[in-house]
């Protein structure tokens, strides 16, 4: 299967053929500013980084580190090595991996698990490092007779490996809990706070009263901290609240006060710029699935 230079061009194909997509990327392509998408999404890291922002969450992360992510899971690249950046993000379509769900096997589980201690992180062996970057020459193999096939099985295959690895994680976890640490404790209070709270008024300057310090030092922090603004931020946070909503069968108005919006124009601009289609519309779709 063709591997792509653009994890946009990946993000395509894969909401496109309803199956899944690669990309290899390197320095050339800009990351992406605060995001969702309708995937599922793999992030394996081969530079490493500075800093992963998953929702509420921040993630120091080093070459051999992967990362899953979910269709209603907010991210971005906080900080990045502008030196040296290089990485492979598969993309997912989430019903196409449900259908390979057996009674024994849900290979949706590194998807839908999210343990407070352990999240959305594992750090390969480097064992386990060599095995993955073989699923993923396996995937680049161009087309000979059968290769689609193939390129499944080896899909299966690496999600069965990935998985394996994700509930051996769980278990040493749960055998040896430790505290995640903590980036910046202001920081994370904020984020606390606006996670708890998007469905009340979150302007900048409720905000910055309610932790005591200036609208522009806060803006600064947050700028700092995340690599995005605060407005986008609980813009992205919202939307991802909206489409969890919209696929649990909640109307399109009641999503709106749900999720923090104060203006129904305000919430369809903001969710069809972000996802691409209209809240009704994209409640049909998920519903239909």
């Amino acid at each position: 299967m063709n591997i792509h230079s653009s994890c946009k061009d990946a993000i395509r194909e894969c909401l496109d053929t309803r199956r899944f997509a690669i990309a290899h990327l390197y320095n050339n392509e800009k990351t992406m500013n605060i995001h969702i998408h309708d995937c599922y999404e793999i992030y394996y890291s081969i530079s490493g980084g500075k800093q992963f922002l998953i929702d509420n969450r921040f993630y120091d992360f080093h070459p051999g580190d992967i990362f899953f992510i979910n269709q209603y899971e907010s991210h971005c690249l906080s900080q990045i090595d502008n030196v040296r950046h290089e990485r492979i993000v598969l993309s997912i379509y989430p019903e196409f991996l449900r259908h390979f769900r057996t009674e024994n096997t849900d290979l949706d589980y590194c998807f839908s698990c999210r343990s407070s201690r352990f999240g959305h992180r594992l750090s390969l062996s480097e064992e386990e490092k060599k095995r993955f970057l073989y699923y993923i020459h396996k995937l680049g193999q161009s087309g000979e007779f059968g290769q689609d096939l193939l390129d499944q099985a080896a899909f299966v295959e690496l999600m069965v490996f990935l998985t394996r690895c994700f509930l051996s994680r769980c278990s040493q976890e749960e055998n040896n809990p430790a505290a995640a640490p903590s980036h910046h404790k202001q920081m994370d209070q904020i984020l606390s706070y606006v996670n708890q709270n998007l469905t009340e008024d979150l302007t900048l300057h409720i905000l910055a009263d309610h932790f005591y310090i200036s609208t522009s030092y806060l803006c600064r922090l947050f700028k700092e901290s995340t690599g995005t603004t605060i407005n986008r931020y609980i813009t992205a946070r919202r939307i991802t609240r909206a489409k969890s909503l919209l696929s649990e069968g909640c109307s399109v108005t009641e999503t709106c006060s749900r999720c923090g919006f104060r203006d129904y124009s305000n919430f369809l601009k903001a969710f069809t710029k972000a996802v691409g289609i209209s809240p009704k519309k994209y409640a049909q779709l998920s519903n239909a699935l």
